[in-house]
């Protein structure tokens, strides 16, 4: 028996080991008893309600990433000692450009308070070839939580134009394809949950490079992409594209119109689009968002908690300056955003163009106390941009 001297006295090797498995047992239960994120007195409602002063409209969307977002930190609650595992809710996004997919991410991330990146897909290539590794991706993570690991490993990581890596075909490739296919293989182990050895300072990896180990098994994955033509998938697929005297009571898709046709998307369907099944199965929620109307982009011009029409306010309000704006030129605004088909970042582009002379001259009139926008001035400042170029596509 080996005694070791304390302070008052001896303590045996055997007490020793007991203590340590005591320690070692009540602090492993702490780290996974006690999450950094608190959901207590929070519900999906709440969250969704919280989407609601930031992102008009999108009420499906909205709901599905609630309940996904609620029950995978439900998951990081989960006693290490359950009989059942709950798997890890990663998300995917469809819908046209400018609807709010990485909106809606961004909101989501500040509610839960977590450190939160985006990641643009097109930047990454196949290991070994000119472009970003995947492990990247965990290197901004890892920065937008000042380098806490722990904190990391419990955040949110919201992965755009997701559609534009899928393959090129719906077959499997015969030569490489180094910026798709391959990309998806490399995310796959990723999303599921396994330890990434990440370059603290993104990055190429390289063997005398210090790593930093991220464990992925807790952090989701919000991916978002306007899958351009899948469209035509799901009319295919639902038989919406009738020939003859065809019955058109077939499938529900077949009476839907144009615009919430994505309503209908499957897991099928990404899969025929290009991304291979095991991402697709590794994505387990999909949602789709909805073209924005003009009623919604009327709305978000004035309704959300940083509308475009209280910046701007805010901004006049820096040089004493009262903002009016009629309900007209409100009105030319959503027209011209419908034109050009750019979605809610199209009315950022024209507010700009309608609001840049007076934002230029303004500062240097100290007697001026009021700037009254009316449709008639926004056709005028419209008729000297070069927005007016720009025609549907």
């Amino acid at each position: 028996m080996i005694l070791i001297a304390g302070i008052e006295g001896f303590i045996c090797e055997n007490c020793v080991n007991q203590a340590q498995f005591i320690l070692e047992e009540e602090l492993g239960k702490l780290d996974k008893n006690q999450p950094e994120i608190s959901l207590k007195g929070i519900t999906p409602k709440e969250i969704k309600s919280f989407l609601d002063q930031y992102v008009i409209g999108q009420d499906d969307a909205k709901k599905v990433l609630s309940v996904a977002v609620y029950n995978h930190y439900k998951r990081l609650n989960q006693k290490s000692e359950d009989d059942v595992e709950i798997e890890k809710s990663n998300i995917l996004m469809v819908g046209p450009t400018g609807t709010g997919k990485t909106l809606l991410a961004k909101t989501i991330a500040r509610f839960l308070k977590v450190p939160f990146t985006i990641v643009d897909a097109t930047v990454f290539t196949e290991a070994g070839y000119v472009g970003e590794d995947v492990e990247s991706i965990l290197a901004r993570l890892l920065q937008a939580s000042n380098y806490d690991v722990k904190s990391a490993e419990r955040g949110i990581v919201y992965i755009d134009e997701i559609d534009k890596i899928a393959r090129k075909s719906d077959n499997p490739s015969i030569t490489r394809d180094v910026s798709g296919e391959g990309v998806q293989q490399s995310l796959l182990k990723m999303l599921e949950g396994t330890d990434v050895q990440v370059p603290p300072q993104g990055g190429r990896k390289h063997p005398e490079q210090k790593m930093i180990t991220i464990n992925t098994k807790d952090i989701l994955f919000v991916c978002g992409g306007a899958f351009d033509g899948i469209d035509k998938i799901i009319s295919r697929r639902t038989e919406r594209q009738i020939i003859g005297y065809k019955n058109q009571e077939t499938h529900p898709a077949a009476n839907a119109s144009e615009d919430n046709i994505l309503q209908f998307v499957t897991p099928q369907d990404i899969k025929h689009y290009g991304l291979i099944p095991e991402l697709v199965g590794r994505l387990p929620v999909l949602t789709y968002l909805d073209p924005l109307d003009k009623d919604i982009l009327r709305a978000i011009l004035t309704e959300p908690r940083n509308a475009l029409v209280k910046q701007y306010k805010k901004l006049m309000e820096y040089e004493n300056i009262k903002l009016i704006l009629d309900d007209e030129a409100l009105d030319f605004i959503v027209e011209k955003a419908i034109e050009f088909k750019l979605g809610a970042r199209g009315l950022r582009s024209i507010c700009e163009a309608i609001m840049m002379d007076a934002m230029f001259e303004i500062p240097s009139q100290k007697n001026k106390k009021t700037l009254h926008i009316t449709r008639k001035y926004a056709e005028g400042k419209m008729s000297k941009s070069k927005l007016k170029k720009l025609r549907a596509a």
